[in-house]
């Protein structure tokens, strides 16, 4: 599964506001110019639980920030709303920039770690593997909740019933086997549909 997300040539088969964010990400060259940040598309818009509001949220492999944070404003700045600032997360140094094209937000999210390993990526995976073991129902049920006004962990968190801070319990779940997964999944959907 992961392998699917390596680059954005899935968005162009897939539905709809997936084929409009892939035509504006190829307009924009945006994988092409932070190629050398390995750029992934991660979020909601990806396992197909967006909602009209959703960004584009792309995270990087940053070592230098000043360098990645130039290219960023040379050629985003004109872009509507922009914004680019550095914080510390976790205790690594992160970019982020934020900006509007066309019909869409875009989030560009950098650190100092493979993309692969990032919580953003780690979060999106195991959330497809929680929506392809719950079916449809689940993800409408998602989608629900976050037009409701929920974010993405928030919202699989309350449906999956889990107590905490729902952006760890998420990251805890990749932690299980994939049929330690499928029980949890499936033995939380007879809970909440009692």
């Amino acid at each position: 599964m992961e392998n699917q997300f390596r680059n954005i040539n899935y968005l162009e088969e897939g539905n709809g506001r997936q084929k409009s964010a892939y035509k504006l990400l190829k307009k924009l060259n945006l994988f092409e110019i932070l190629n050398n940040y390995n750029p992934v598309l991660v979020g909601t818009i990806p396992i197909d639980i967006d909602i009209s509001n959703s960004d584009l949220d792309i995270i990087c492999e940053v070592y230098n920030h000043d360098v990645f944070e130039k290219t960023i404003i040379q050629f985003y700045k004109k872009c509507d709303i922009f914004h680019i600032e550095r914080q510390f997360i976790g205790r690594l140094e992160t970019s982020f920039s934020s900006f509007k094209y066309d019909d869409f937000c875009i989030e560009v999210f950098g650190q100092p770690k493979p993309v692969f390993n990032q919580n953003g990526y780690r979060h999106m995976i195991i959330e497809k593997k929680i929506l392809d073991l719950g079916g449809e129902k689940l993800k409408e049920e998602i989608k629900k909740l976050k037009r409701s006004g929920m974010k993405t962990e928030p919202a699989f968190a309350k449906y999956l019933g889990l107590k905490g801070d729902p952006f760890e319990e998420i990251l805890k779940l990749s932690l299980l086997s994939e049929e330690e997964l499928f029980r949890f999944v499936r033995g939380q959907q007879k809970v909440i549909s009692v």
